[in-house]
Parts: C-alpha cells; sequence; structure tokens
C-alpha cells in the first residue's frame, strides 16, 4: 500500500479550499497537515489551525504537496516558496499573466508543478475533443458559452479561455474564438463548444454537478504529481491525453 501523502492547502477558508480539506480528511490516502489561507487584516484572526500565508514556509518541510486553490497573485507566491522547498504543487487558480506564467515555468524547473483551469477529468476531455472537432471541422464555424454562479468575478472562465487556445492551437490560427459568458444564480460551472457548418451542427458540453469533482480531481493529482520529475504539467499529462 502506497504511502500517506501529507498536504498542505492553500486557501483552504475558501470555496474550493473547504471541499478539498473536508475530502482529504475523509480519505485515508491522505493526511492533512496544514491549512492556510490569507493573511488576515489589522485586529482580525484565523480559525484555529489555520495558518497566514505569510507563515507558510515554515509549514513546508511538513509536507508531500501542496494544493493551491487562491488567486493568481497569490499562486504564485505558492509555487515558489513550494519550489524553495523542493514540495510539488497543485495549482487551479486561474487568470495569469504573462509574467506570472513564467514565474510559474521557473518554479517547475525546482519541482513537479501541476496547474490547471480546471481539475475536471470531464472538462480536461473535453479540451482534447475540442481540438479534434476543429481540426476536422476545419471549415465550421466555432463559438464557446460558459455559465457560472453570480459571484464569480473572471468572465470568460478560464476553462474557457484554455478551450479557445486548444481550438487555435488546433486550426494553427490566432482568431479570436467567439466566446458568451453568463453569470447567475448558483452554477456550478457549463461549459459548450458549438462547432455549426452546412446543414448541421455539433455541441460539445459539460456541466459540473458539484465542486466536490474539482477538490477530488485536484486530490488525484497531488497522488499523481508524487512520482514525476520536476516539470510543469497539466491534467492531460495526468490523464494520458
Amino acid at each position: 500500500m502506497a504511502k500517506t501523502l501529507d498536504i498542505i492547502v492553500c486557501g483552504a477558508l475558501g470555496r474550493m479550499g473547504t471541499k478539498v480539506v473536508a475530502l482529504a480528511s475523509a480519505d485515508k490516502r491522505f493526511k492533512l497537515v496544514g491549512r492556510v489561507d490569507r493573511d488576515p487584516g489589522p485586529g482580525a484572526s484565523l480559525p484555529d489551525g489555520v495558518l497566514p500565508v505569510s507563515r507558510l514556509a515554515e509549514a513546508l518541510p511538513k509536507a508531500g504537496a501542496v494544493i493551491d486553490f487562491t488567486s493568481a497573485e497569490a499562486s504564485v507566491r505558492v509555487a515558489a516558496a513550494a519550489a524553495k522547498a523542493k514540495v510539488p504543487a497543485v495549482i487551479g487558480s486561474t487568470g495569469f499573466n504573462t509574467v506570472q506564467s513564467a514565474q510559474l515555468r521557473s518554479a517547475s524547473r525546482s519541482i513537479p508543478l501541476l496547474v490547471s483551469p480546471n481539475m475536471s477529468p470531464g472538462v480536461n476531455l473535453l479540451f482534447h475533443l475540442a481540438a479534434i472537432a476543429a481540426s476536422v471541422l476545419a471549415d465550421y464555424e466555432i463559438s464557446i458559452s460558459e455559465s457560472h454562479h453570480s459571484m464569480k468575478k473572471d468572465a470568460p472562465s478560464g476553462t474557457a479561455l484554455a478551450m479557445a487556445k486548444r481550438v487555435q492551437e488546433a486550426r494553427k490560427s490566432s482568431k479570436e474564438v467567439q466566446t458568451v459568458s453568463q453569470r447567475m444564480g448558483d452554477i456550478i460551472g457549463e461549459h459548450t463548444l458549438t462547432l455549426a457548418g452546412p446543414h448541421e451542427r455539433l455541441e460539445l458540453t459539460h456541466r459540473a454537478h458539484s465542486r466536490e469533482l474539482f477538490a477530488r480531481g485536484a486530490l488525484e493529482a497531488a497522488l499523481w504529481l508524487r512520482g514525476q520529475k520536476p516539470g510543469l504539467y497539466g491534467m492531460r499529462d495526468m490523464l494520458g491525453l
């Protein structure tokens, strides 16, 4: 039986972090050795057992992996700290700019680092199918529609942007893929790729029913990283796509 994986969860008090903490605590393959969240403001404090991110470095020597669901700005700092401590990291944040992406690549030279805008196996298979469809139906018009809960800040979603990038790569084109975003209610996440040609339309759709899907994907990614060499990975690497 494989050794239990000791993990630290960054963004532990957020929507995704709390899901990861709950699932890891109930899964014998994992041992939660640290919960980290943003530094509290003046006069505020974090719940017992939760460290501010400024103290992440002192917790890292106990960890076999870090799982991070925070923000682009915070995630690059987490990746840098993990690289310094030689601890593999899984990052589920989105919205990285060019400089931040370069910082992640730099960190990946020291540790196995998996970065994905979406930890769902189904969504990552959808990326793969989208590239195939865009290549085979090269003359068809193409668009992406995505819907999320009303509290989601970024639009288009990181998932939609990643899908558009796969389409562009498949078609060897920089032409923008038209994308429509909706923010409403408590929708977890829905993405549809539409290809329209003469007399027919092809639609590829993924719907997430629970955030547990993404939390479970992140935990499985952390287990997979344990056997990898330093480098920058995505979910498609884990899935063999």
